[in-house]
């Protein structure tokens, strides 16, 4: 409910059964458990950590080098 949800709707998704990767799409978890929320906690995106480990990915396919095929 501090997160700006109903009390109705805070209850019924309190008391699902189903598990963490049924509900993780859902429309209550989605508008209260934000990306900004999460960054200004101090998570870190897992896209960022791997485009820091692996920064090839980000160049662009015709300025990497070409290996010739024989």
């Amino acid at each position: 409910m501090r997160l700006g949800i109903d009390k109705d709707h805070a209850y019924a998704w309190s008391r699902t059964r189903k598990g963490g990767w049924r509900i993780a799409q859902s429309p209550i978890l989605t508008t209260t458990i934000t990306l900004l929320r999460l960054k200004k906690k101090g998570y870190q995106s897992m896209l960022e950590i791997y485009m820091e480990l692996n920064p090839s990915l980000c160049e662009l396919l015709y300025t990497r080098p070409v290996r010739a095929v024989v």
